[in-house]
Parts: C-alpha cells; sequence; structure tokens
C-alpha cells in the first residue's frame, strides 16, 4: 500500500508529521490492505492565519484493485483530530464498499 501525503502552504510540520499521518493510517487501514494499492492524504487550514474551531480538514482518499476510489473529509481543531476523524470515516466507508463486494 502507497502513503501519499500532501499539504497546503499553511500547515507546518513536514517530515515529521508525514510519518505520524502515515503510521496512523498504517495502523488503522492494515486490515485492508490487501485491497489497497494507495491512500492519498491531503492535509490543509482553510483560514489560515485567522483560527477557528474546526478549521483543520483532512480529505483521505484509498484507490482500491477494481473499484472505484472511496474520498472521506475530515474537518477538527487539530491535524491529528482532523486526520483521526477522516480514518474512522474512511474504515466505515471501506467496511460498507469491500463487504458489498464480497456478498456478490
Amino acid at each position: 500500500m502507497l502513503i501519499q501525503i500532501n499539504t497546503d502552504r499553511n500547515i507546518a510540520g513536514g517530515d515529521a508529521l508525514a510519518r505520524r499521518v502515515e503510521s496512523a493510517i498504517k495502523k488503522n487501514l492494515d486490515r485492508f490492505s490487501d485491497h489497497i494499492t494507495r491512500v492519498e492524504a491531503h492535509l490543509g487550514d482553510e483560514n489560515s492565519q485567522k483560527g477557528g474551531s474546526a478549521d483543520k480538514r483532512c480529505v483521505l482518499e484509498a484507490r482500491a484493485a477494481g473499484i472505484k476510489p472511496v474520498a472521506v473529509r475530515h474537518h477538527a481543531p487539530t491535524v491529528a483530530q482532523a486526520v483521526n476523524g477522516a480514518l474512522e470515516q474512511l474504515k466505515r466507508a471501506l467496511d460498507s464498499t469491500l463487504g458489498r463486494l464480497k456478498d456478490r
């Protein structure tokens, strides 16, 4: 499973952030690793220095062999919370999508 991390110019963290996000993705999506070929994470701060209660955004897109990409989005006060929220949504979406394929 290839993991690609993208950030906008308002997100700081560099390699350390990328390693934490990659580790969280691997840990949470390990049971889907036979099906997923690539996961892309897009991290952003929607209103830059203005602040806000839920201005950090994480969009996760999982590409599995033989099906359309599955994408989710989560907003939260911190990048870590946004990533964790998006991972929970992605796990549910993959359970549903891959479960339907298995039932066929």
